[in-house]
């Protein structure tokens, strides 16, 4: 069986992985704190007929070797936690991180999961929780029912204003999350990544201190991806699957012509 075959196939593989990233990407340009991923391809083993530097005579020796690939594959999806633009709402329960962080959000099995979607609402108990599933932000923060209005400030103090009462009253403080590598997260979807060997462990911190980043009242951070980008990774990705698919019409004609002459 001609080799160019199967080292066809498998750049029709890697590119049909490829677009199912970039479709991805594509279908949650419009979700509050998405980030982007990107495939990561990788060159499968070569198969060393001559040795690069073998002895080709006595006192020579060969300057280039003969290696043949056997194709390639897509080894990871890279998450890229760059910064999206900012929304501004107005909505006193729409928070955006400026910066580096994320929010706790509390799993029903107890652990936690983390994200950088802002969105949140309230429960039946005046508990601050995501939209949908209604899991609990962490630190656990309730609104009292008589609140007239919340006003959390830019390094996470959450307080309301209460009728009769002059000065805000303070009801909690939200801090958010930092990890040494959180390209190593791992998405499970509802906009919530969860910690893995890699990732590092969670280091909790004060929205403003120590490199974390800034809480904003009223804004929502949209999307990083780029769709003129995709549409553009979306072209190259259909083309170099068309070449592909040229290589393995070219050998199945290669092989017709012998067929027939042999």
């Amino acid at each position: 069986m001609n080799p160019a075959l199967w080292i066809s196939k498998t750049g029709l593989d890697a590119q049909t992985k490829e677009i199912a990233v970039i479709s991805h990407n594509l279908a949650n340009a419009s979700t509050v704190g998405f980030k982007k991923s990107r495939a990561v391809f990788e060159d499968l083993l070569y198969q060393n007929i001559n040795q690069p530097g073998g002895r080709s005579a006595q006192d020579t020796e060969m300057p280039s070797g003969l290696m043949l690939g056997a194709g390639t594959k897509v080894v990871a999806t890279q998450k890229i936690h760059t910064q999206g633009d900012m929304l501004n709402t107005d909505n006193a329960l729409d928070l955006m991180i400026q910066g580096e962080g994320m929010f706790e959000i509390l799993m029903p099995d107890g652990s936690s999961a983390y994200s950088r979607n802002g969105q949140f609402t309230m429960d039946e108990e005046g508990n601050i929780v995501t939209p949908g599933a209604g899991y609990l932000l962490q630190p656990q923060v309730t609104v009292p029912e008589d609140a007239l209005s919340i006003i959390v400030s830019q390094d996470g103090e959450v307080s309301v204003t209460l009728q009769g009462q002059a000065e805000p009253a303070v009801i909690g403080q939200i801090n958010t999350i930092n990890f040494i590598n959180p390209t190593g997260l791992e998405p499970i979807g509802q906009n919530l990544y969860v910690e893995t060997a890699v990732s590092g462990a969670p280091q909790e911190g004060v929205p403003g201190l120590e490199g974390y980043g800034l809480i904003v009242q009223g804004a929502l951070e949209t999307s990083n991806v780029n769709t003129t980008e995709e549409l553009v990774n979306l072209i190259e990705s259909q083309r170099v699957y068309e070449m592909n698919s040229k290589v393995i019409s070219a050998v199945d004609q290669m092989l017709s012509y012998i067929n027939q002459q042999l």
